[in-house]
Formats: structure tokens, sequence, C-alpha cells
């Protein structure tokens, strides 16, 4: 037992007075019996047998009487079992990522969290509150409480590491306790292997009921008809027993096509057939897992001509003028002595062709220009400098190449799944007709292949960046070296190669992938491009790049949803943005990760426990209360004991 004011003790030495008291009044006397009284000697006797009783019962109660006093006014109490953090500060991680709104018993997993922190948190406690996007130092719940009421859920993934990061800078005198409460969906081993606080965090991890799930992933043009697009739109299902889901397509707010889906797959693909013109929409169905990835805007730009210039000898390109056709093309030849360097910057695509050299004033040139989301085709010359094109493709990545090989090769293997051929062919084929390859260079690659040789080293290789793609040959293609150009697969891979990635196809941009964007508008320097949605709008980073505006989103918009660029008043480009789909499959859930941590069921329990084990037990209102008890057994005892 400890004492918060010791010194009261010394008042102890005060139960002597009591005691002296009643000494004094058992002093003796001389006694004189008189012949008339003496019968009453007998009866004298007994009366101060029962005096001295209650003389001594007084003495007890009130020597209690002043020692608990006095022990009340030095406040005795028990020290608690874990007195020494119980000055520690208190941060609450929430995870509010799409995941919690997953449904548990009392409704959706972060709203319950929510409101259980709110009934919950005592009103006198400190904490720091930190979501997936939002920080709130040293706040209390009263106000924290519109804040928690009006929380989003975040587009931003739950990364405990980044978080934990925070908290680990944010510099206290303290220890800290840390509370997590999320879903550990996706939740990794790596993420709670670097928690080294002193404390080690407890977790609480509510649990979802409903597990089912289906996910728009994503919507592609499947194939380009003359007055139609045929689009495709990727479906997965997460969880066991789906019913059948309504889908519908819509273009601004009207309806185009509505159909039902059944799985009999985890993977479902449909199918829709759109005018082909601009679109502006979105695809959303109706399930009963998570809500976020129902719907998945989309645009489709108005059809424009791509603008593509092959570089090389006139007679070795125009197999070329027969894929480049005018009606969607604006397709030009040039050798290297009549190249106008001018005009580079106004391509889409530029193809090198067979060029013996790639001069120094080329290169720089061509570096620019793939900086600016052009695309670029490489195909070597048999004649072609080793170290010369090694030094150009340092510029873009890592492949390199090496001696010139003049044996025959087959190319025998599609990349069926490479970004390329993406909407190309309807089904895997595997029985085609061989192209062949006379002679090649040996290339080191580290990116996937587009078409292999039957060695498996590959003919076609490209580098994707987030803007542009370089594409490289390991052979020259011309009617002497190969005959790839009767090769039916040579109209679908120089058709996609020369499409501009960015201005054909179906636009929908991920939230946070910070994947930089290309506007074709002609732009002052004092002017600035708005991106304006139905409900937000932002000013991204921009970049004037000639007739060109680059554009980095971030972590923009913070809300998915179909968006327009607009210069000023005048709306120049439509983009869709939509959340990431990485908390889509329920799962995910990992709790085995945190089973080497402390975990509760509520936060209830967290701070009872807590206080529990941090609050020294106070008696000294215990010995109050004896003080009372023995006053009253005092004046019990004077009014009923003789």
């Amino acid at each position: 037992m400890h004492f918060k004011n010791p010194e009261i003790l010394y008042f102890l030495f005060l139960l002597i007075v009591p005691i002296l008291v009643h000494l004094f009044q058992l002093r003796r006397f001389k006694t004189s019996y008189f012949t008339n009284v003496r019968f009453l000697k007998e009866l004298a006797i007994q009366t101060r047998k029962s005096s001295k009783i209650k003389k001594r019962l007084l003495l007890a109660t009130r020597l209690l009487l002043l020692t608990c006093v006095i022990l009340a006014f030095a406040q005795p109490f028990f020290e608690a079992i874990d007195s020494k953090n119980s000055a520690n500060e208190m941060y609450i991680v929430l995870d509010n990522s799409f995941s919690m709104q997953a449904k548990g018993k009392k409704g959706e997993l972060l709203k319950r969290a929510v409101q259980e922190l709110l009934e919950n948190t005592p009103e006198t406690a400190k904490f720091s509150l930190l979501t997936n996007t939002d920080n709130f130092w040293n706040t209390d719940i009263k106000s924290a409480k519109s804040s928690l009421q009006n929380l989003k859920y975040s587009a931003t993934p739950f990364e405990l590491s980044a978080i934990t990061a925070k908290i680990k800078a944010h510099k206290s005198a303290n220890k800290k306790d840390i509370v997590i409460i999320t879903d550990a969906v996706g939740l990794a081993e790596k993420d709670v292997k670097n928690i080294d606080f002193d404390e080690e965090p407890y977790f609480i991890i509510p649990e979802a009921e409903q597990k089912n799930n289906i996910s728009i992933d994503s919507v592609f043009i499947n194939q380009t008809l003359e007055n139609f697009y045929e689009i495709g739109i990727n479906l997965s299902a997460y969880g066991e027993d789906f019913k059948p889901v309504s889908m519908a397509l819509y273009n601004q707010k009207k309806l185009i096509a509505k159909t039902i889906i059944n799985f009999d797959s985890k993977k479902k693909k449909v199918n829709f057939t759109i005018p082909k013109e601009a679109f502006h929409g979105y695809v959303v169905i109706e399930d009963n897992g998570l809500s976020y990835d129902n719907t998945l805007f989309f645009s489709i730009s108005k059809a424009k001509k791509t603008n593509v210039i092959s570089i090389g000898e006139p007679e070795k390109s125009n197999f070329l003028s027969r894929i480049y056709t005018p009606a969607e093309f604006n397709y030009n030849n040039y050798s290297i002595n009549s190249l106008d360097y001018n005009s580079l910057e106004k391509q889409n695509t530029i193809i090198l062709n067979e060029l013996t050299e790639i001069p120094q004033a080329l290169q720089t040139t061509l570096k620019a220009f793939v900086s600016k989301g052009g695309n670029l085709v490489v195909i070597p010359s048999e004649k072609s400098s080793v170290s010369n094109l090694n030094t150009f493709l340092a510029n873009f990545g890592k492949i390199q190449f090496n001696n010139l090989k003049t044996e025959s090769k087959q190319i025998t293997k599609i990349n069926f799944d490479h970004p390329l051929f993406s909407g190309v062919f309807e089904n895997k084929i595997t029985n085609f007709q061989y192209p062949k390859i006379n002679s090649s260079f040996d290339i080191s690659s580290p990116y996937p292949a587009v078409l292999y040789y039957e060695d498996q080293s590959p003919f076609v290789t490209m580098i994707q960046n987030p803007v542009a793609g370089i594409t490289v040959f390991s052979a020259p293609v011309n009617s002497e070296n190969s005959n790839f150009q009767q090769s039916p697969l040579i109209v679908p891979l120089f058709y996609k190669m020369g499409q501009n990635n960015q201005k054909t196809g179906v636009n929908a941009l991920t939230i946070g992938n910070n994947q930089p964007y290309f506007v074709d508008v002609l732009l002052s320097k004092d002017v600035i491009l708005e991106v304006k949605g139905t409900e937000d709008s932002f000013i991204p980073i921009q970049q004037i790049l000639n007739n060109k505006v680059k554009l980095t989103f971030n972590d923009f918009p913070d809300t998915a949803g179909n968006y327009s660029v607009f210069d000023k008043k005048e709306s120049v480009e439509n983009l869709s943005f939509n959340y990431n789909r990485s908390e889509s499959d329920l799962s995910q859930v990992n709790t085995n990760v945190v089973s080497d941590f402390k975990t509760a069921d509520t936060i209830s329990t967290i701070f009872n426990t807590l206080q529990t084990e941090r609050t020294d037990s106070q008696i000294w209102k215990w010995f109050v209360i004896f003080a009372l008890l023995f006053l009253a057994l005092e004046m019990a005892i004077i009014k009923f004991v003789k």
C-alpha cells in the first residue's frame, strides 16, 4: 500500500491523547463508607465494572475513529499493475478503405467502427486519429466527432507500414499505445513485421459476414467495325454461389443497353455494341457485395486520324502505306536525307525502318518525342551498327543488340496477353503459318516479347512506359530477309503499334496511379487547364510541350466519375477516373499476421483494460466510511451502554 500524503501519518501520534484521557479517568480516590449505605456496596461494585467496559469500548472506537481519519487524509492506494505506462499517448488507426464497406453483424464495418468510437471513447481521453488519408493529432472525441461522422471511404488502399511510420515520426516524450482497426484485407506480413513500438499495438479486426462480391475490372474495345464499336467488359466474381446480376450501360445519363449476367465461372466477359462516336458514360451492376467496384466510368474520344511517319528507304517502306490507310492514318515516308526534323513533334508514331546509322541529332529529337508520349518503332538493318543501336536504345530501357546471325528462324509463338495485342484475337491461335527470318540479331531484353522465334528468343519486344511504347524488332522485315510481310500477323501488329496509345480506345484512368496524360491543345504560358466533374474540380500539375500539355493527376480526383478538361470555358478532352480494384477480393483477409499481437473485439474492451491496468486503487474513501461507522458506534455506546 502507498500513500499520496505520507507526512499526514505523523498525526498518528495524536492517538496518545484519548489514551491519556482514559487513564486520567481511571485514577484511584480514597473511599469512605457510611453505615447507612454499606448495604449498597455490592451494587456499586457491579456498576463500576460496567463503567470500565463502556470506557474501554469508547477508547477503542475513538482510537479507531482517529486512526481512520488520519489514514483517509494520507490517501492510501494500491499501485496499478501497469502504472508506468499510465502517461502513454493513444493513437487510433482507422482503416477506411473500400473493403470496409463489407457488411458485418451490425452493418457496414467502417460505420460500425465509427459508432463504437463515438459511444465508447471517454470524453476526457486524448488521442490521435489516423486514417488512410487524414490525420487528426492530439484531439478528443468531442472535437473529432464531426470528422468521424463525415468520414468517407478512401480510394487509397490501407498501408499499415506508411501509417506506423507517421506515428514513429511524431515525436513524443511518452510511450505510445496503438489501436489498429482494420478488416485485414490485403494485410501482408511485411506490414507488421517492422512494428517495433515499446508496447505492441492492439488489433481490432471486424469480420464481414457477406464475402461474396462482383467487380467490374476493365472496359476495352473488342472490335472496331465500320460504324460501331464492340466493347468488352471484364468482370470478376469473388466467393461462391452467385445469383444472376443485372448490368446496364449509360452514355452520359442515357441508358444504352442492359443485360443479365449468370456467373458460371469466376471470370466473365460481356460484349456490347455501341455507335462509333464519342462516348462519355459508365457501366454499372447491382450486387449484394461492395458498392465501390460496381461502376466503371470510361470515355471514348471521337475518332481522329493518327499521324504516322516512317524514316527509311521508300522501296522498303511500301508495305506500310498499305497498312496505314488514309481512312484512319496520316502516313508519310521520308529518307534520312530528306527528313524535316520540325515535323516529327507533330507525329503520333515514328518508325525507323532499317536505318544503317541513327544520327545523333535524330537520337536527341526522338528521345524528346518519346518523353512527350510519342510511339517509336525500331526495325534494324542487316548493316546497322550494334553500338549505335545500343547507344540509342539506352535512352529508353535495357534492350541490347548483339551480333547478327545468318541462320534461318521461324516465328512460332504469339504473346496473346501482351497489351499490344489487347482485343486483337478472339481465340488463341496455335496452328498459323509460321513466318521465317533468314538473318537476325540476338537481343537481350528484360521485357516480355510480343512475338517469339522457335528457340524462344524474342523477334519483337516492347518497352512500355506510362505514356508511350518503344517497339523493337530483332531482324529486318524486308522481302529479301523475311516473308513476314506476307504473314497475317503483320497487319494487327503494325496497326496496334501505329495507334496513339491514349487517343484511341477506351479512356479509363485509375485514381492514384499517377499516369501522365497528354492533351492535344496549344496553350500560351499564362493559361492553365482545369479538370471538372459533376461534383468536383481540380487543377492538375501541367507542363506545356509545344502543341501538347502533359497532365499529372497525383491522387486527384477524390471521387470516381466522368470528367472533362477545360481550357477556360471550352471543353477540350473527356476523361474518366475509377477507383483501384485492389480491395474487391474479401477473401484476402489475413488474420494470421497479427496472431502475435494483442487483439480485442471492441474499442470499449481496450479502454476498459487500459483503465483497469493503469489506474491506482484508491482506498482512502473506505477509511472515511470506517471513520463514520466508528463515530456512529461511539454515539451508540454512549447512548445505550450503561
